[in-house]
């Protein structure tokens, strides 16, 4: 069974959607005694930081997800779930966040000016990822791939946690791993084959 962490920051449904279509066992909850029945656990979001982290911590989620990734359940972040679970974010003038692995979360500096046009901010559409680690999760995609984004923030992270570069105007960190978690700024649940190639093998992986 996957849980699905509901915590008023996402698009739940598009993520329970993909998952049936693979034939994967779900359930959404806010409940961490719900949501510690679950095998793995999907962390979605979209928004701002801090309204996603008070959420979390009047929920208990926080500290659930914290004994989660102690206790080696494998986890996989989307989104503002993948920027949550590093140290610190830009947004909201400075939002401390969860602290499950080194990082912080910064914006895309502005103007941001890629061969004399301006691009606009947030960084919305489809765009590649190339790999820069293998990963059971991401057997079988390849560099050609397009995935889905929308967002104005990315992740700051030691260079041996990174899975995945995207450029926009400049290079960013797209997809990280780190023990049994594993992130993507962009959404797998809405990009197409590939991002169902990334829920299915989720689905399967033991860290």
């Amino acid at each position: 069974m996957i849980g699905i962490i509901d915590y008023q920051a996402g698009n739940l449904t598009s993520v329970a959607r993909a998952l049936d279509y693979l034939g994967l066992k779900w359930i959404i909850s806010e409940d961490p005694e719900e949501l510690r029945k679950c095998e793995r656990i999907i962390f979605p979001g979209v928004g701002a930081a801090g309204s996603a982290m008070a959420s979390l911590r009047k929920r208990g989620l926080d500290e659930f997800l914290k004994e989660a990734y102690q206790k080696g359940i494998p986890i996989l972040g989307i989104c503002l779930g993948t920027q949550i679970i590093l140290e610190e974010s830009e947004e909201d003038g400075g939002t401390k966040t969860l602290g499950l692995i080194k990082g912080r979360v910064k914006r895309f500096p502005e103007p941001l000016v890629y061969e004399g046009e301006r691009l606009k901010v947030p960084h919305m559409g489809w765009n590649r990822v190339e790999w820069v680690s293998p990963h059971p999760v991401i057997e079988g995609l390849d560099s050609d791939f397009e995935y889905y984004f929308v967002h104005s923030y990315f992740p700051i992270i030691p260079e041996e946690m990174v899975l995945g570069i995207t450029f926009y105007g400049i290079n960013f960190v797209s997809a990280l791993s780190f023990r049994n978690l594993v992130a993507f700024q962009f959404h797998p649940e809405k990009s197409g084959r590939p991002g169902l190639r990334i829920l299915q093998n989720f689905g399967k992986w033991v860290p």
